[in-house]
């Protein structure tokens, strides 16, 4: 069952004006997206998620800036026009189960955990996966579980996922991810070098199995760390 919780989250003007900046960058990035506005669902889902929860003390009074801030373990939490935008993007519905990988502080599995039935997310930094597990069952994100572990070889124990969304930049597509997607299933993730030119694409597979790969916007992600398997 999806979750409903909202972490405790109400509204507030700071949230308000978040919302409205996420709403004016999607206007603007229009020439890139093709998109004029987001899914009224995942706005709504932005808007439940008490983002200050999921930002270091100092940096609370900023955590409604529509900008990227830092997190523990030198990492950030991504700015949330492209927490929205990848969420959209995914196409997120009530009965999936979907697969992130870089959980970071948790924010983005608590937006997701809003919009279908079951997250699964891993993060490669134990520090931030034990600290985004502490904060999403604190808030009640139940319908989360995050483990340790390397994001590059996914969650074959749970899959095939409905979706997965990547949160750091690959080199290329890691094709264990391909492989634990459903047919007709998507994947939204950042791919480029690390000091050279990222995008974020949307890569779809069909129900024969082939794959469609669509640039939507230029970005700038960390890289995915983990292991690569080497070529025979």
């Amino acid at each position: 069952m999806m979750s409903t919780n909202t972490g405790g989250a109400t509204p507030n003007p700071a949230r308000e004006d978040m919302l409205a900046a996420i709403a004016v960058s999607v206007r603007n990035s229009h020439e890139y997206t093709g998109l004029a506005e987001l899914d009224e669902r995942v706005m709504a889902a932005m808007a439940a998620v008490p983002r200050e929860q999921f930002v270091l003390p100092a940096y609370r009074h900023l955590a409604y800036q529509n900008t990227p801030l830092p997190i523990a373990a030198g990492q950030t939490i991504s700015q949330p026009l492209i927490v929205a935008l990848m969420t959209h993007l995914l196409d997120p519905q009530p009965e999936d189960v979907v697969l992130e990988v870089g959980t970071g502080s948790g924010y983005q599995a608590a937006v997701l955990a809003g919009l279908v039935s079951r997250v699964y997310s891993v993060e490669i930094v134990e520090e931030l996966a034990t600290e985004a597990a502490g904060v999403l069952a604190r808030l009640g994100y139940d319908n989360v579980s995050v483990r340790a572990g390397d994001g590059y070889a996914g969650w074959p124990e749970h899959a095939p996922f409905d979706g997965i969304i990547v949160t750091a930049a690959a080199e290329e597509i890691p094709p264990p991810l391909l492989q634990q997607l459903k047919p007709g299933g998507k994947l939204v993730i950042p791919v480029g070098e690390e000091h050279g030119y990222q995008e974020l694409l949307l890569v779809e597979v069909g129900d024969n199995g082939e794959v469609r790969e669509r640039s939507m916007l230029p970005v700038r992600f960390v890289p995915l760390t983990g292991e690569r398997p080497q070529a025979e």
